[in-house]
Protein backbone atom coordinates (compact mmCIF):
# COMPACT_ATOMS: atom_id res chain seq x y z
CA UNK A 1 0.00 0.00 0.00
CA UNK A 2 1.23 3.53 -0.74
CA UNK A 3 -0.41 6.91 0.55
CA UNK A 4 -0.67 10.49 -1.44
CA UNK A 5 -0.43 13.31 0.58
CA UNK A 6 -2.93 15.77 0.68
CA UNK A 7 -1.90 18.37 2.61
CA UNK A 8 -2.29 19.64 6.52
CA UNK A 9 -5.47 19.02 8.57
CA UNK A 10 -5.68 22.09 10.03
CA UNK A 11 -6.21 23.10 6.18
CA UNK A 12 -9.06 21.42 5.75
CA UNK A 13 -12.16 22.91 8.92
CA UNK A 14 -14.56 21.10 10.45
CA UNK A 15 -17.87 20.65 8.98
CA UNK A 16 -15.84 21.40 5.16
CA UNK A 17 -15.18 19.32 2.12
CA UNK A 18 -12.77 19.89 -1.29
CA UNK A 19 -12.08 18.23 -3.99
CA UNK A 20 -8.64 16.85 -4.88
CA UNK A 21 -7.28 15.09 -8.49
CA UNK A 22 -4.85 12.08 -7.44
CA UNK A 23 -3.63 10.08 -10.26
CA UNK A 24 -6.35 11.83 -12.65
CA UNK A 25 -8.98 10.94 -10.79
CA UNK A 26 -11.27 13.53 -8.19
CA UNK A 27 -11.54 12.39 -4.63
CA UNK A 28 -13.79 14.40 -1.97
CA UNK A 29 -11.87 14.96 1.11
CA UNK A 30 -14.18 15.81 3.95
CA UNK A 31 -13.69 16.72 8.02
CA UNK A 32 -16.52 15.96 10.30
CA UNK A 33 -15.19 16.98 14.06
CA UNK A 34 -11.71 14.48 14.18
CA UNK A 35 -12.87 12.22 11.18
CA UNK A 36 -11.75 12.43 7.67
CA UNK A 37 -13.72 11.04 4.98
CA UNK A 38 -12.57 10.42 1.28
CA UNK A 39 -15.03 9.40 -1.35
CA UNK A 40 -15.51 9.45 -5.22
CA UNK A 41 -15.40 13.03 -5.97
CA UNK A 42 -18.53 12.85 -8.38
CA UNK A 43 -21.58 11.63 -8.26
CA UNK A 44 -22.48 7.98 -9.90
CA UNK A 45 -25.86 9.17 -11.26
CA UNK A 46 -25.18 12.00 -13.95
CA UNK A 47 -21.39 13.14 -12.45
CA UNK A 48 -22.34 16.32 -10.20
CA UNK A 49 -19.51 17.68 -7.91
CA UNK A 50 -19.78 16.55 -5.07
CA UNK A 51 -17.52 19.33 -3.87
CA UNK A 52 -20.12 21.98 -5.04
CA UNK A 53 -22.90 20.43 -3.45
CA UNK A 54 -23.85 20.70 0.44
CA UNK A 55 -22.39 18.55 3.61
CA UNK A 56 -24.61 17.89 7.14
CA UNK A 57 -22.90 15.89 9.04
CA UNK A 58 -21.26 12.61 7.08
CA UNK A 59 -24.18 12.83 4.41
CA UNK A 60 -22.96 14.90 0.90
CA UNK A 61 -25.90 15.90 -1.39
CA UNK A 62 -25.09 16.06 -5.11
CA UNK A 63 -25.87 19.76 -6.20
CA UNK A 64 -27.43 18.33 -9.65
CA UNK A 65 -29.98 15.98 -8.93
CA UNK A 66 -30.09 15.92 -5.42
CA UNK A 67 -28.45 12.28 -4.68
CA UNK A 68 -27.38 11.79 -1.12
CA UNK A 69 -24.39 9.58 0.33
CA UNK A 70 -23.07 8.29 3.26
CA UNK A 71 -19.57 9.56 3.54
CA UNK A 72 -18.97 7.01 6.38
CA UNK A 73 -19.18 3.68 3.87
CA UNK A 74 -20.54 5.40 0.77
CA UNK A 75 -23.90 4.30 0.98
CA UNK A 76 -26.26 5.58 -0.90
CA UNK A 77 -29.19 7.74 1.19
CA UNK A 78 -31.53 9.00 -1.66
CA UNK A 79 -30.53 8.15 -5.51
CA UNK A 80 -32.66 11.17 -6.69
CA UNK A 81 -34.33 13.82 -5.13
CA UNK A 82 -38.33 14.22 -5.65
CA UNK A 83 -40.72 11.22 -6.63
CA UNK A 84 -42.48 10.55 -9.51
CA UNK A 85 -42.13 9.95 -13.02
CA UNK A 86 -39.00 11.96 -13.32
CA UNK A 87 -36.90 10.08 -10.45
CA UNK A 88 -38.67 6.83 -11.78
CA UNK A 89 -37.13 7.21 -14.96
CA UNK A 90 -33.98 8.52 -13.44
CA UNK A 91 -33.74 5.54 -11.31
CA UNK A 92 -34.71 3.36 -14.02
CA UNK A 93 -31.94 4.72 -16.24
CA UNK A 94 -29.29 4.47 -13.75
CA UNK A 95 -29.80 2.30 -10.77
CA UNK A 96 -28.25 3.31 -7.72
CA UNK A 97 -24.97 2.79 -7.20
CA UNK A 98 -22.78 3.64 -3.93
CA UNK A 99 -19.49 5.94 -3.90
CA UNK A 100 -16.04 4.21 -3.86
CA UNK A 101 -14.19 5.08 -0.33
CA UNK A 102 -11.09 5.34 0.13
CA UNK A 103 -8.54 5.11 3.37
CA UNK A 104 -7.03 7.99 4.98
CA UNK A 105 -4.99 9.19 7.98
CA UNK A 106 -3.52 11.60 9.48
CA UNK A 107 0.08 11.53 10.58
CA UNK A 108 2.38 14.14 11.96
CA UNK A 109 -0.62 16.60 10.77
CA UNK A 110 -0.91 15.23 7.25
CA UNK A 111 -3.79 14.12 5.46
CA UNK A 112 -2.53 11.07 4.04
CA UNK A 113 -4.76 8.90 1.17
CA UNK A 114 -4.06 5.52 0.42
CA UNK A 115 -3.59 4.46 -3.06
Amino acid sequence: MSYVSLGEVSHLADGTMREETVNGHEILIARVGDSLFAVDGRCPHMGGRFAEGRLEGTIVTCPRHGSRFDLTDGSVVRWLQGSGLLSRIGTALKSPRPLKTYQVKVEGGEILLEI
